[in-house]
């Protein structure tokens, strides 16, 4: 009898091919899974850490015990378990400032329209003859050619870099919204102002600027409002609309304060009253007051002796939001100007004698006070149209001098004169702004014993350090101007507290940063959690396929409900047969087939089996 051969020597390719492809599949698994752990644990600790970045970097508002330690202790107090915040450590105005997020739009993208395949259009209508051309089929010929060219190497190209941009301004409006939303959620403010620059350009249509508006408040700032029109009231001598501080705290939280920046609405030259009213629709207000008060039953009880809280003048705040986009000179627009200093004069004629105590204004404006070259990044720079918006200003670092100092004197009530009613030193406050996006931390003081008596600035520690704030005989004003939340500058947001001392009667301010950090941050982890979700996805969706096939394959070998022989039974019939046929077998007692020696072809395995089944239906 011939050698039989087995089946995986006449088919080796067959055996080859599914073992080839096992081990590349058992390879892509252990990839998978090395990945998973790297990424996992990767991913866990820098999404931690973006959504935490307040409580990484020690962020929280200042407070009237000026220790870093404690007011961060019991801004993290807010948030754990259990525990609640020592309420006398915490300031009763907590203002979240932001400064310039620039939205840009479609108007920043160059070559928009890219995205529609100008070129692919214009092959299609030389190769169909769609624009009822009179050349010749070469000539068209050569046409569709050429705008297959261009739409390759000129349509693709672009089209990929608009898609580029757009997918980069929808990254950035969350990476801002991150921002707000974090800070917000973490430092628990008061109150919120964003200091100018809402969008990125005044030169933006109707319809781009509504799509960025609707950006800004759905994106960026989610859950936040405008300022409603009816409390953004007017300087008046009887003012009735004061608030008071701490009443409807929930509605303030969300209450946005959007103060007017030249991308919003223009420099003096080019600002025009369509602009202003778009902004006003979107944003609210330009120009407006808040006043609130601190109740006097949250004061302490004064000692024996002095004088008691009821005879005292009332704690108040007042919040200034001020356009002074078109205070200096040449303007665009005369009337515009006039009703800018209009509302400036009111401020100046309602505000309360310099001698008064327990009052404290805040200016939340967008262009920097005046100051020399070196004192902060931006220097003092103006430009002017040449021809065209009267000559206006189109570009402007700083205010002039003379408007700086109408700020001074006439908001805060600063004086070079000694002999003036309060001694020169005016009124508390402090003044906020954007615009130089590197910002800037300013005191503005004049002495008195000097013979110019002119406004000087210095940077805040250096006028600490020369011993100048306070100091009787120099009065002065601190300007913080709020460095931007763009990822650029590193995402910015200023945290200033404003709390009451009973002691003097009077109002004390601080003011930090926190910033967390470039944009690409935001990116990189996102991108890094896009990646481990997708080969997390993969890796469960081939074990889930392993599972249910192996449990297909092992119902199917058991041969449940399906009315089929068994394989195992059907080999046990087999290997039966040829054993009794050849008189080399025994059964035993439990009716299975012993193993017989030796390897038969399959063809005669079929055939003694064929022979054992006839024989015994033969004796039937």
């Amino acid at each position: 009898m011939l050698p039989t051969l087995p089946l995986s020597s006449i088919f080796p390719p067959l055996l080859i091919l599914p073992r080839a492809n096992a081990a590349f599949y058992m390879f892509f698994l252990s990839v998978l899974r090395y990945a998973l752990l790297v990424l996992v644990p990767l991913c866990s600790i820098l999404t931690t850490y973006l959504y935490l970045y307040p409580a990484f970097h020690l962020c929280a508002f200042p407070s009237p015990e000026r220790n870093p330690r404690s007011e961060y202790v019991n801004t993290l107090r807010h948030h754990a378990p259990y525990t609640s915040q020592d309420g006398s450590k915490i300031a009763p105005f907590r203002l979240l400032a932001l400064g310039d997020p620039q939205l840009e739009g479609e108007s920043s993208i160059p070559d928009a329209n890219a995205a529609n395949f100008p070129n692919l259009s214009k092959f299609w209508k030389d190769a169909l003859v769609l624009d009822g051309t009179k050349h010749n089929p070469l000539q068209r010929l050569r046409h569709s050619l050429h705008d297959l060219v261009d739409f390759y190497l000129d349509d693709i190209p672009k089209a990929l870099e608009v898609y580029r941009k757009r997918l980069d301004h929808v990254g950035n409006d969350y990476y801002l919204g991150h921002i707000y939303r974090t800070m917000h959620w973490w430092t628990d403010p008061t109150h919120v102002t964003v200091l100018g620059d809402l969008v990125g350009s005044q030169w933006i249509d109707d319809e781009e600027f509504e799509s960025r508006g609707w950006r800004y408040w759905n994106r960026v700032f989610n859950g936040g409002v405008r300022v409603a029109e009816e409390l953004a009231s007017q300087p008046s001598d009887d003012f009735q609309d004061t608030l008071v501080l701490g009443e409807d705290a929930a509605a303030w939280k969300q209450r946005i304060i959007n103060v007017a920046g030249n991308h919003d609405v223009g420099y003096a030259g080019d600002l025009s009253q369509d602009r202003m009213a778009r902004f006003t629709r979107v944003f609210g207000k330009a120009n407006y007051e808040l006043r609130f008060q601190l109740p006097v039953n949250s004061i302490a009880v004064t000692k024996e002796g002095e004088e008691s809280a009821e005879e005292r003048p009332a704690p108040e705040l007042r919040i200034v939001v001020f356009n002074d986009m078109n205070l200096d000179t040449p303007v665009g627009s005369q009337e515009m100007q006039d009703e800018t200093y209009g509302f400036l004069n009111k401020v100046i004629t309602t505000s309360h004698d310099v001698t008064r105590t327990a009052h404290f204004t805040i200016v939340l404006t967008h262009i920097p006070m005046h100051k020399e070259t070196g004192t902060c990044v931006d220097g003092p720079f103006f430009d002017f149209y040449n021809g065209e918006f009267g000559n206006g200003v189109r570009e402007q670092n700083h205010l002039s001098k003379d408007a700086s100092k109408g700020f001074l004197e006439g908001i805060f009530g600063k004086n070079g004169n000694p002999d003036v009613p309060g001694g020169g030193y005016g009124r508390n406050g402090v003044i906020l702004t954007g615009h130089d996006h590197e910002g800037c931390n300013v005191y503005h003081y004049m002495n008195h014993s000097s013979p110019e008596r002119q406004w000087e600035a210095t940077t805040w520690p250096k006028a600490l350090s020369a011993d100048i704030v306070d100091k009787p005989g120099i009065p002065g004003l601190r300007e913080i101007t709020v460095q931007s939340m763009m990822g650029g500058f590193a995402g910015n947001a200023g945290l200033m507290s404003l709390w009451f001392d009973e002691e003097t009667w009077d109002w004390k301010f601080e003011f930090t940063n926190c910033g967390l950090g470039t944009q690409h941050i935001w990116w990189l982890v996102h991108i890094l959690d896009l990646i481990a979700l997708g080969i997390a996805l993969v890796y469960s969706g081939i074990l889930l396929g392993q599972h249910f096939t192996k449990t297909a394959n092992d119902t199917k070998s058991r041969g449940i409900g399906d009315g089929r022989v068994k394989p195992s039974q059907v080999e046990t019939r087999v290997q039966t047969g040829a054993a009794y046929a050849n008189g080399n077998g025994s059964k035993p007692a439990n009716g299975s087939a012993l193993p017989v020696a030796g390897s038969r072809s399959l063809r005669a395995e079929l055939s003694m089996m064929s022979l054992d089944s006839g024989s015994r239906n033969g004796s039937k």
